[in-house]
C-alpha cells in the first residue's frame, strides 16, 4: 500500500464483508481476528482502541448482542475449544 500497488480500504468495508458472510453462513459460523504487529490494516482499524467501531457498527446494522459476541469472539473459541477436545481424543488413541 505504502508504494501504492495495494489499494488500501476503509474499515466499514470490514462491515460489509462480515455482513455477507453472515448472510451466507450464519453468525454461528463467522468470527473476526486481527494483526496489529505488522500487518496492513484497513483505514481506521490502525489500532486496537479502535475494535468498539466493528462493535457499534455490527449493533447499528440490527445484529442482535448475542451475535455480535459471537463474531468478536466466542465462535473462535468455541472451535478452538472443539479442536482442543479433539486433540486429546487423537492422542488417547
Amino acid at each position: 500500500m505504502a508504494e501504492g500497488k495495494l489499494r488500501g480500504v476503509n474499515w466499514s468495508n470490514s462491515i460489509e464483508h462480515v455482513d455477507d458472510a453472515v448472510k451466507l453462513v450464519g453468525a454461528d459460523h463467522v468470527g473476526l481476528g486481527s494483526d496489529f504487529d505488522g500487518a496492513n490494516m484497513p483505514y481506521g482499524m490502525e489500532e486496537a482502541t479502535k475494535l468498539a467501531q466493528i462493535t457499534e457498527a455490527l449493533l447499528r446494522k440490527g445484529y442482535s448482542e448475542d451475535d455480535v459476541r459471537k463474531i468478536l469472539g466466542e465462535n473462535t473459541l468455541r472451535v478452538m475449544t472443539e479442536v482442543e477436545r479433539a486433540s486429546r481424543e487423537l492422542n488417547s488413541k
